[in-house]
């Protein structure tokens, strides 16, 4: 079992590289990190948010960690992206996702992880225009991938959500969206999260996490944690009393589905208006618990 840590919880919080990389090392004891685009944006003017980028990288690597990936935040979350309702705003979210491509490759990092984006409301009820926006979306991927061959990335991870509006939103949906992906010029696979894969409001009976491992597996690259109650997507940390996970769950249900060696990154995302303080004693608590699980 990997246990790997995403930056979000970092974000409006922890910005210095060398402080949040000797807070990893020394007081969290994580050896695998995901960069979030909170902390740079892609967006940025390219020379200065490479030097940003990298300052994160080099001070990860002197206090011995590796960062594995990068990876969307909320704030690249809040846009429509490749599912936006016109094909100006589509095409911005190409550009967007290759300058992320761009940024991901000048911090030698190899894996770009993202969601694809979401839909308008009438156009995710539309069957016909949902399809369109579906095959628009095939549609570049296959030139992102065949971009993020040319400038060196590995592959691309896509996240699974729990909206509607969204793919993949279901485990089916996921298998598809694979199946239709094959053959890209780097490999195009999955990224599931816990709590995103438990959300009975719209999954229902499929919000089972044995079910998503057993379907998707061959296409998994990655792992979001978090707790959750199944109820809406919390990201809570894992010393909150009121989640349906525990450490020891996790565990065997990783085993059984013979996926110990995929990393599984925490992620927290916490309120704005929580303390530093009380951030910072739950990660610490969250990251303990699940080291000695995973040990």
């Amino acid at each position: 079992m990997i246990l790997g840590l995403n930056l979000s919880f970092a974000v409006k919080r922890w910005m210095k590289p060398e402080v949040l990389a000797k807070m990893c090392a020394e007081d969290f004891g994580v050896e695998h990190i995901q960069f979030t685009w909170d902390l740079v944006d892609p967006w940025w003017p390219e020379d200065t948010r490479d030097l940003l980028a990298k300052s994160f990288v080099l001070a990860f690597e002197k206090e011995g960690l590796s960062i594995d990936a990068t990876f969307a935040g909320l704030a690249a979350y809040s846009y429509p992206q490749l599912l936006a309702p016109s094909q100006e705003m589509r095409d911005i979210s190409e550009i967007f996702l290759m300058r992320a491509v761009d940024m991901t490759v000048a911090m030698g990092v190899k894996v770009m992880g993202t969601p694809l984006g979401g839909m308008d409301y009438t156009d995710a009820r539309d069957k016909t225009v949902r399809e369109e926006r579906y095959q628009t979306m095939i549609q570049s991927m296959k030139k992102l991938a065949t971009y993020g061959k040319k400038k060196g990335l590995d592959h691309i991870e896509i996240e699974a959500t729990p909206l509607i509006t969204e793919f993949p939103h279901s485990p089916d949906v996921s298998l598809k969206l694979m199946h239709d992906l094959e053959g890209t010029d780097i490999p195009v696979m999955l990224l599931i999260d816990w709590g995103h894969a438990l959300f009975k409001p719209l999954l229902k009976e499929e919000a089972d996490i044995s079910l998503w491992f057993e379907k998707c597996k061959n296409y998994i690259t990655a792992i979001h944690l978090q707790q959750t109650d199944g109820l809406w997507d919390r990201h809570w940390d894992f010393t909150n009393h009121n989640g349906l996970l525990t450490p020891k769950a996790i565990v065997e249900k990783t085993k059984e589905a013979g996926l110990e060696n995929i990393i599984q990154y925490l992620e927290v995302v916490t309120i704005f208006e929580d303390t530093d303080e009380h951030v910072y004693e739950g990660m610490k608590k969250s990251i303990a618990l699940l080291n000695r699980a995973f040990k």
